[in-house]
């Protein structure tokens, strides 16, 4: 969000995905990195205010019938009528990804927003789990599964030669300016913009990738989680099988972390559209309905199963489900 200069037009657009899908926007709300700040223009010095006052603006937007003035610090509006509102009250789910953030997650809590972490490494994502909980506390409400997800990489085939192979492509891709080489390293000097983040998360974000510190000689991230696919299957940054050898990972994972909302990063690198499609069939075969059967079992609750009070209105959101229904 810090990249825009123009929030309204953004609460606009995202009113409009949320009247044309009838309702079914989940809004995911991301600072950003060094690279966005850098493609965009964006003074990455004002990333954390502009991303907390676009927040502010883009949530009156959609709750509060206009003309209103705005004057902010990032910006300034004297005329604010929207003409899209999005129909799901009293407006769309707000979650929020990120990696290594402690303000992010600290804020995220205070808003009772879910919280979705990375890719990241398993203790570390307990430990911001659990500062999630201790400010949820802090503020006065109980958090629980519903508040907390997790994005993990995951890919599927028919054998465990096949799912090796085919792994091995996620750190594998073809390079780009932002990259220190063909295996994904971003160069540190472009994502890590003097001011973006603050010196207590950028140590947090070494531990949570593993990283000695956070540049190395010639200003390479030591990163371990991208030094070889045997050691991201050791630490089950990958996960690749056949459904039967997956699954028992994917519970360790729920068992682990219980995360009320999980997602499979699957499809990268190097992986080509045959390596996908052989995957997402898969997934949907055999192991989503098995996933979701182990989240029941484990008392893993979503935010479409938990009205908390977030903000999120499940009431409503089932009666605008029902009127987009054809009868």
């Amino acid at each position: 969000m810090p990249i825009w200069d123009d929030p309204l037009w953004l609460a606009e657009q995202l009113a409009m995905v949320d009247m044309i899908s009838h309702g079914r926007l989940v809004s995911g709300w991301v600072r950003g990195t060094g690279r966005e700040s850098v493609t965009h223009n964006a003074n990455p010095t004002y990333n954390r205010e502009r991303w907390e006052e676009t927040h502010q603006f883009i949530v009156k937007t959609w709750t509060t019938p206009g003309p209103f003035r705005w004057e902010g610090k990032h910006y300034q509006y004297r005329y604010v009528n929207p003409w899209a509102v999005p129909p799901q009250r009293p407006h769309p789910p707000i979650w929020i990804p990120g990696v290594a953030s402690r303000e992010t997650v600290v804020w995220t809590a205070q808003h009772r927003f879910p919280y979705v972490m990375l890719a990241t490494l398993m203790e570390p994502t307990k430990q911001y789990f659990q500062l999630y909980h201790d400010t949820a506390r802090e503020a006065g409400y109980t958090s629980g599964t519903q508040n907390l997800g997790y994005l993990f990489k995951v890919h599927v085939e028919e054998t465990e030669e096949k799912a090796d192979e085919v792994g091995r492509k996620y750190i594998r891709g073809v390079t780009n300016p932002f990259n220190t080489g063909n295996e994904g390293r971003v160069r540190p000097w472009i994502q890590s913009l003097p001011g973006i983040t603050s010196r207590d998360s950028l140590r947090r974000s070494a531990e949570l990738f593993g990283r000695a510190a956070p540049v190395g000689r010639g200003g390479v991230a030591r990163d371990a989680a991208t030094r070889g696919y045997e050691a991201q299957v050791q630490n089950l940054s990958i996960i690749s099988g056949t459904p039967t050898s997956v699954l028992p990972k994917i519970r360790h994972i729920l068992q682990e972390l219980r995360p009320g909302s999980v997602f499979f990063w699957d499809g990268d690198g190097l992986m080509d559209h045959d390596d996908q499609v052989r995957s997402l069939r898969l997934h949907g075969a055999e192991v989503m309905p098995a996933t979701r059967e182990m989240g029941k079992e484990l008392g893993l609750l979503s935010p479409y199963e938990v009205n908390d009070g977030t903000g999120f209105d499940q009431d409503a959101w089932n009666r605008v489900q029902v009127a987009a229904t054809p009868h």
